[in-house]
């Protein structure tokens, strides 16, 4: 039993890790389909796509919302969707955007209706579940994008009008509003966000928020970032270095960084993986000690059964299988632990829901093969040794 708990635990280290590669980035991928760049305040880009795609981290800071309409008018840029990010709800981040942001990710609504009017919010499908929300429901959003954060009561409550279908992406887990109901609750004033001009003459109507009136003069919202996409591959090579240096933005790849990001985190990776195969190693020589030692202690036995009329084939297939079996039972252990770490991380790390201990890869297959072929492997040293034992010599010696 303890080889066979000792095989399993290096096991389950290898299928846990493989299990939050493959799910990490799947989720990666799914989370950023669809968005070529993203565009933000100056400052790290990794920060930046962390912030404004996985929401995972805070944002670099904001930019103004008369310079990202100006960028929508680039030539390059077939779609632009604005983010303003800045409060949450119970660990649950308020994103305030448009319907531009539900078409990114094709989600639809499963129950209810999009938000339209100000203090109207839909929730992910993941959201509405950690939160135990459901239509008609009120909240107060809280400032800052953790737990712990001042109550925005001033302005009222947010009131919940619809609930998205599961898609995989980060938008399951968000709370989704419009930018206006964002910028009202950091207003020191409620009458002052609905107009920002009110001069007709110099009135623009916004491309980023068709329900927003700007004055190309003095008006001085913001937003979080911009989530771009090419109008041609062309944008990919002119856009990021006009936007650097040109603005006072910045650009970020989010294929670019995810791949520095899944390099760094492939590091660590490694080096879990080497302590696994440390303890498989360790495993592997109990396993061979132990099955070498029985069949030490059973020598006499096996004499008797071999002048009873057993064959050298017989007792070389039952060692063979001893060893088969611990390794196939230390596998399966191994694949229980693996899937029960990813949903233990899933259960206790925030922006992991999409971590699920109850997915299975074609690879594990592979995986309980090859961890009963070794065990066949091992116990190959010890079931040749009978073949030189002496069995009138054993069973005189006895």
């Amino acid at each position: 039993m303890l080889n066979t708990v000792l095989f399993g635990l290096g096991v389950g280290i290898i299928v846990f890790l493989m299990i939050a590669q493959k799910q990490l980035a799947g989720n990666l991928t799914s989370s950023g389909k669809g968005i070529d760049l993203v565009v933000g305040a100056k400052g790290s880009p990794m920060q930046l796509i962390l912030s404004s795609i996985y929401q995972i981290d805070y944002p670099t800071g904001n930019i103004s919302l008369l310079e990202a309409e100006q960028l929508t008018k680039n030539r390059f840029v077939k779609k632009a969707v604005p983010l303003a990010l800045g409060d949450a709800y119970n660990g649950v981040r308020i994103v305030g955007t448009t319907a531009g942001y539900l078409e990114l990710y094709n989600a639809d609504i499963s129950d209810g209706k999009a938000w339209s009017g100000e203090m109207e919010v839909c929730l992910g499908s993941a959201a509405a579940e950690k939160l135990g929300m459901k239509l008609g429901d009120e909240f107060v959003g809280q400032h800052g994008l953790a737990n712990g954060g001042y109550d925005h009561d001033e302005h009222g409550k947010f009131k919940v009008v619809g609930i998205l279908a599961e898609t995989g992406a980060i938008i399951d887990q968000l709370i989704l509003t419009n930018i206006q109901a964002v910028w009202m609750v950091h207003e020191e004033e409620h009458n002052e966000v609905e107009v920002l001009a009110a001069d007709s003459d110099t009135i623009l109507l916004s491309k980023l928020i068709p329900s927003v009136n700007l004055n190309s003069e003095d008006s001085t919202r913001e937003i979080t970032s911009l989530l771009v996409q090419y109008r041609s591959p062309m944008g990919a090579m002119q856009l990021p270095r006009y936007i650097n240096q040109k603005t006072n933005m910045q650009a970020a790849s989010p294929t670019f960084e995810m791949a520095r990001l899944l390099t760094l985190v492939g590091v660590g990776v490694d080096v879990f993986e080497g302590f696994a195969y440390i303890i498989l190693c360790v495993a592997l020589l109990s396993v061979l000690m132990a099955i070498y030692n029985a069949l030490k202690d059973r020598k006499h036995d096996l004499a008797v059964m071999r002048a009873l009329g057993a064959s050298k084939s017989l007792l070389f297939r039952s060692i063979i299988s001893e060893g088969m079996m611990i390794a196939f039972l230390g596998t399966v252990l191994g694949l229980i632990f693996g899937h029960a770490m990813i949903a233990g991380v899933a259960s206790y790390m925030q922006n992991a829901s999409n971590f699920s201990g109850a997915v299975f890869y074609l690879e594990e297959v592979i995986v309980v093969i090859l961890g009963t072929l070794v065990g066949v492997l091992v116990a190959v040293v010890p079931a040749y040794s009978l073949y030189r034992v002496d069995v009138s010599k054993t069973l005189t010696q006895d």
